[in-house]
């Protein structure tokens, strides 16, 4: 059995994780993946110009499945108006998605 969904990701700071996870919750996402990650930006600069070893992965992707994209949309605008003016961070949408085995979620 297979259900639509839409999946929001978003790559931002690591120190947003548990301010951005409210966020999801609040929107009434049943729940989201969290993984570090690293990688280069507009945004990615370092005092010494070159990320050091802690630095490398100093950000964060979540990947949250959503019932629709109405949901998707709340959660990243609410993220990028309180964060993404002060911090990196970068959300985008992917629509057209089926969930396999889906029947927890």
């Amino acid at each position: 059995m297979t259900q639509q969904a839409s999946k929001l990701v978003i790559v931002t700071e690591k120190l947003l994780l548990n301010k951005i996870a409210k966020i999801i919750d609040a929107a009434g996402a049943t729940g989201y993946t969290v993984v570090e990650a690293g990688g280069k930006g507009s945004r990615n600069v370092r005092s010494s110009g070159r990320p050091t070893v802690s630095d490398t992965y100093s950000n964060i992707k979540f990947e949250v499945l959503t019932p629709n994209r109405e949901m998707a949309v709340t959660i990243s605008d609410e993220v990028a108006a309180q964060f993404f003016d002060d911090y990196s961070g970068i959300a985008y949408l992917c629509d057209v998605m089926e969930v396999l085995h889906a029947h927890t979620f």
